[in-house]
């Protein structure tokens, strides 16, 4: 399973490390992420809030 994380907080940081931690996620993405989520999955230069902008990224991964 592929899963695209929206935000660049803790919590998208906690939601990304126990996802990593699952034998049927094979891809994390974060969307914009930060320093600790750079470490277990790919940050995505998007702004969370740009509603626009987010489900294309989502369609291209």
């Amino acid at each position: 399973m592929k899963v695209l994380i929206v935000g660049s907080g803790a919590r998208e940081h906690a939601l990304a490390w126990r996802l990593r931690q699952s034998p049927a996620v094979t891809a994390i993405w974060a969307a914009s992420g930060n320093g600790g989520t750079a470490q277990i999955a790919t940050n995505l230069n998007v702004s969370p809030e740009d509603v626009e902008s987010i489900p294309k990224y989502a369609k291209g991964l």
